[in-house]
């Protein structure tokens, strides 16, 4: 059950740094004008992918 409760706490943390990096990168490019940097998006996709893998592991 403690296993349970550590991945739930994982994802929770996950996705919130998650959406705070989307947050900063769409304020950017609504706000500001600028668009991102391929690598700031390709790392955003590596973290989506590492919690997408975090939530199918069992």
């Amino acid at each position: 059950m403690n296993d349970i409760k550590q991945k739930k706490e994982n994802v929770k943390m996950h996705l919130k740094d998650l959406r705070q990096n989307l947050k900063k990168m769409h304020l950017e490019v609504t706000e500001e004008l600028i668009l991102p940097e391929p690598d700031d998006v390709r790392k955003l996709m590596n973290k989506m992918e590492k919690l997408l893998k975090l939530i199918e592991s069992k």
